[in-house]
């Protein structure tokens, strides 16, 4: 099950040095792009700089996030702000997806319509060079983090089930990036070396469209998990073998367990106990079950178990 911890396991310190180190690179980049786009007059060019600028205030927003999941619970969210790491990696989603995909797509269209001569693109060249330098780095550190933290999974699988989307999202953004950067390097090459700008608006609309794809991918992964993922089949399956072990359990009717967080999960379960039990002996089964499932999974913080049993009428018996 150790694979399993790793994406259930608390990770926001290697969440935020793969963000932090994004967000240098990409604040950087973005200006030496901003300057490039600006001398050589290049769509593409100026596409890559509002996808750094985009990716470096996505960034801000993902730290954002995980100060406030961080945030004790309190009477109004009695079970913590942990989602909202979810609610803001989905913004991040939109973000690119309104704002980098929507102004690439839309500047690619328009020196498509109406072609301008490109100028020199020697220093576009040099920054794009610079700049895959830069994101290769931080794109490198994303993926050994998001390695390290997938055990056995392959990568797919570790997106799909992996309930910190911080790190995933990161590491989206950077792979958009490093591909980005390699549409525009042939689009002003090829305008360049023939003369014909078309080239250039159409690598700005091939970069609109990788980021719109990107974000389709990011906001549908996110979504299940702001919505209310269950915990993986794993976790849940065990659960359900410690609660059977016990000889006072006839059957369980029902498990739910549901992310509030990435390592915050509430496990409910509907257990048809023996009828001989008394009301001491159903107490100490319970919390007794509430211990050996919080100290085998530590993420699970609130078990609440619902007794069934005809003969004793006993209804309802929450854990802390």
């Amino acid at each position: 099950m150790l694979h399993y911890y790793h994406l259930i396991w608390p990770m926001s310190s290697s969440s935020k040095k793969v963000i932090y180190a994004a967000l240098i690179g990409n604040s950087l980049i973005s200006i030496t792009k901003f300057i490039a786009a600006f001398y050589s007059g290049s769509s593409a060019m100026l596409s890559e700089g509002i996808h750094s600028l985009v990716d470096t205030g996505n960034q801000v927003l993902l730290l954002h996030g995980l100060k406030k999941a961080k945030q004790p619970a309190d009477k109004q969210f009695p079970f913590g702000y942990g989602k909202e790491i979810y609610f803001w990696s989905f913004v991040v989603a939109i973000l690119i997806f309104a704002v980098g995909a929507g102004v690439s797509i839309y500047e690619g269209i328009h020196h498509i319509i109406a072609p301008t001569p490109m100028g020199d693109p020697t220093l576009s060249f040099w920054v794009l060079g610079l700049a895959f330098v830069f994101e290769g780095v931080a794109w490198f550190f994303a993926l050994n983090e998001f390695t390290r933290s997938k055990g056995k999974w392959g990568y797919l699988e570790a997106v799909q089930r992996g309930k910190d989307p911080s790190m995933f999202v990161v590491l989206f953004e950077d792979s958009a990036a490093m591909l980005g950067l390699l549409i525009a390097f042939l689009g002003i090459a090829a305008s360049y070396y023939t003369g014909n700008p078309l080239f250039d608006g159409i690598a700005s609309v091939i970069i609109g469209l990788i980021l719109a794809g990107t974000a389709i991918w990011l906001a549908y992964e996110t979504k299940s998990l702001l919505i209310g993922e269950s915990a993986n089949p794993e976790l849940v399956s065990d659960i359900r073998r410690i609660v059977s072990h016990y000889d006072t359990v006839e059957s369980i009717h029902e498990l739910l367990t549901m992310h509030m967080g990435p390592d915050f999960i509430i496990a409910t379960l509907n257990v048809n106990f023996k009828d001989d039990l008394s009301t001491g002996q159903l107490e100490q089964t319970i919390a007794n079950m509430d211990l050996q499932i919080k100290q085998k999974y530590p993420p699970v913080k609130r078990v609440f178990i619902e007794a069934h049993t005809i003969s004793s009428s006993v209804t309802k018996t929450p854990q802390r």
